[in-house]
C-alpha cells in the first residue's frame, strides 16, 4: 500500500487529482469508478479545473459509481446521480452513455442484475475510488457476517442513516436502503484510491489498515488488494 499524507483537505484533493488525471492521460479509454459523499469532491473540482485548462480530455472515458439510495429518482438532489452531474459530469466533455450510476427508482432486484450486467461488460475498473465510513463501510457494504460479492441491495445501518441525516430536511426522507457495488468488484479495479480527511477518521483508518481483516470492518479487505493508494491529510492518517 502507498500512503501520501497531505497537510490538509486541499492538499489530499490535489494529489487524488493527479493519480486520476494521469490515468485519463496515459489511457484515454479508461474505467474510472467513482464515490459520492463530501470527500471526493475536492477532488472532482480539480478535475474539472484541469479539463478546462485544456490538460484533461473525457471524451472516451467511462465511469462507474459505486452506489445509490433506494427510491431517489436522478433528478433528486440527494441522488448519487445528481451528485455526479453537479460536480463532475456537468463541466467536463464526457458522453452521457459512458456515465453509469445505479438507478434507485427501479425495482431494486432488477436493478441489481442490470449493474452487475453494466460492471461485467467493462474489461476492468482501472482505478476505484473510495471513501470510508465511520464504521469502516465502503461503498454502502455496511459491517456484517461475510463480504458481498455482487451488487446488492443494502438495508444502512442506524450510523449510516445519521450521518446522512444532515443532508436531509426531514428523518423521514433519510432513505433506508441502497443499491452498491459488492467487496468482490470492487477489489477486481486495478488500482485502489482512498481518500480519508479529518481528524474524525483516524481510529477507523487504524482498524482497517492494522487490524485483522474481517467483514466487520469491510474496509479492512483492502488489506489484501496488491495496489492501493492512500491519500489523507495529517488528521485522518495520525494513527498510522
Amino acid at each position: 500500500m502507498k500512503i501520501y499524507r497531505a497537510k490538509d483537505y486541499e492538499g489530499m484533493s490535489r494529489k487524488a487529482a493527479d493519480i486520476v488525471a494521469a490515468r485519463v492521460i496515459l489511457d484515454p479509454n479508461c474505467v474510472l469508478g467513482l464515490a459520492t459523499g463530501s470527500t471526493p469532491v475536492g477532488m472532482y473540482k480539480q478535475l474539472v479545473r484541469r479539463y478546462n485548462e485544456g490538460e484533461l480530455d473525457f471524451s472516451f472515458v467511462k465511469t462507474v459509481n459505486l452506489d445509490e439510495y433506494v427510491g431517489l429518482a436522478q433528478t433528486h438532489e440527494q441522488s448519487y446521480r445528481y451528485f455526479m452531474q453537479k460536480n463532475l459530469f456537468d463541466h467536463i466533455n464526457i458522453d452521457p452513455k459512458n456515465t453509469h450510476v445505479p438507478d434507485g427508482i427501479s425495482d431494486p432486484e432488477e436493478e441489481c442484475i442490470r449493474y452487475n450486467r453494466v460492471l461485467n461488460g467493462f474489461r476492468d475498473i482501472d482505478i476505484q475510488v473510495l471513501g470510508l465510513g465511520h464504521n469502516g463501510h465502503i461503498g454502502f457494504n455496511e459491517p456484517g457476517d461475510c463480504f458481498q460479492k455482487d451488487t446488492h441491495i443494502v438495508n444502512l445501518q442506524q450510523s449510516t442513516i445519521d450521518a446522512n441525516s444532515r443532508f436531509f430536511a426531514s428523518r423521514n426522507d433519510i432513505p433506508k436502503r441502497a443499491i452498491t457495488m459488492g467487496i468482490r468488484q470492487i477489489m477486481q479495479a486495478k488500482t485502489i484510491l482512498m481518500l480519508v480527511s479529518g481528524e474524525g477518521k483516524a481510529d477507523i483508518i487504524k482498524e482497517a489498515f492494522l487490524g485483522p481483516v474481517t467483514p466487520r470492518v469491510p474496509a479492512s479487505v483492502l488489506q489484501l488488494h496488491p495496489n492501493v493508494i492512500l491519500v489523507g491529510d495529517k488528521a485522518a492518517l495520525s494513527k498510522l
